[in-house]
């Protein structure tokens, strides 16, 4: 099968598809793109599925051999893509022939890059998904970030139209940003000094911060309930451990966990953080799930709506 060979890897770059959905009860966690928007904005350029396997770079430094024509993408992060040594826009579809040589740069806003390739990558699946979660060993390329050599199996399709993306419509990645949250059932049981306490402060990302979750440093939160039972934890659930620093959790998370939780950050919002890395100042503040519902609702809508710019392909 025609492909791409892997040049150099980058920083960290994973083969993500849209995630192991219903896999929880055996300890797999669901794994996918950290910003679900960037990836899915990649691949509708290529006119793929949404949910096709396509790689997440962050920071970026990846370099690629072609071996056959095709189309792709580059969504997300600003990393200055270039196709044989020549400067291209992101948020656009690119026309790649046999032989092409394609290098990424190094981020400069935001810290993840989602390059889709017409018909996604074409990786074994394992329970349902090739998405990779290192820390679980399990999809992508034997469960592991790409390395120099790797091969990237995709069928020779191209397509018809180049296709770009608005400049209205193109995400601006911050570093200062108001996460909703939806409360839970537990956060009755926080005290109402400590839940104001929450909601007014502002927190930074602290050094440790992945694809499983970002630990904040800021005001601490105290719950006076101790030795609590272990349960399945939600994509953007808000933990707050032992030392009160509160711990958002992604696509990466554990599966169960016994820490009290405020809630979970809405999604559209958790997309955004995982953007961001230490330093970045964070605030929180309330959602219902009804709002939450539509605010997700409207965005699909949006994206559903917008219309490329449309070139012949030569």
């Amino acid at each position: 099968m025609s492909g791409f060979y892997v040049e150099h890897p980058g920083m960290h770059t994973l083969i993500e598809d849209a995630g192991r959905i219903g896999k929880a009860n055996l300890g797999l966690t669901t794994g996918g793109p950290a910003d679900r928007m960037a990836f899915y904005w990649a691949n509708r350029l290529v006119e793929n599925a949404r949910g096709c396997a396509a790689l997440e770079v962050t920071y970026g430094g990846l370099k690629l051999h072609s071996s056959c024509n095709s189309s792709i993408a580059l969504t997300g992060a600003d990393i200055e893509l270039k196709i044989n040594n020549q400067r291209v826009r992101n948020w656009q579809s690119h026309i790649i022939e046999k032989g092409d040589f394609i290098e990424l740069g190094f981020s400069q806003n935001g810290i993840k890059a989602y390059l889709a390739i017409k018909g996604g990558i074409r990786v074994e699946e394992q329970f349902g998904s090739c998405a990779t979660v290192v820390r679980e060993h399990i999809g992508g390329i034997n469960g592991s970030a790409l390395i120099k050599g790797d091969w990237l199996p995709v069928e020779e399709q191209i397509c018809a139209h180049t296709n770009a993306l608005p400049e209205n419509a193109i995400p601006t990645y911050l570093t200062s940003l108001n996460l909703r949250v939806i409360t839970g059932y537990q956060y009755q049981q926080f005290s109402v000094h400590q839940r104001q306490r929450f909601f007014s402060s502002e927190y930074q990302v602290s050094s440790q911060w992945d694809r499983m979750g970002y630990r904040l440093q800021g005001e601490a939160i105290t719950f006076p309930k101790q030795n609590m039972l272990s349960e399945g934890i939600a994509y953007g659930a808000v933990q707050i451990p032992a030392d009160g620093q509160p711990i958002v959790l992604l696509n990466d998370r554990q599966t169960i966990g016994g820490y009290p939780k405020m809630g979970s950050v809405f999604s559209l919002d958790a997309y955004q953080l995982a953007q961001c890395q230490q330093g970045a100042k964070i605030r929180f503040e309330p959602i219902s799930i009804e709002n939450a519902h539509n605010e997700l609702y409207l965005a699909q809508s949006r994206f559903k709506q917008i219309e490329f710019i449309k070139k012949a392909a030569n």
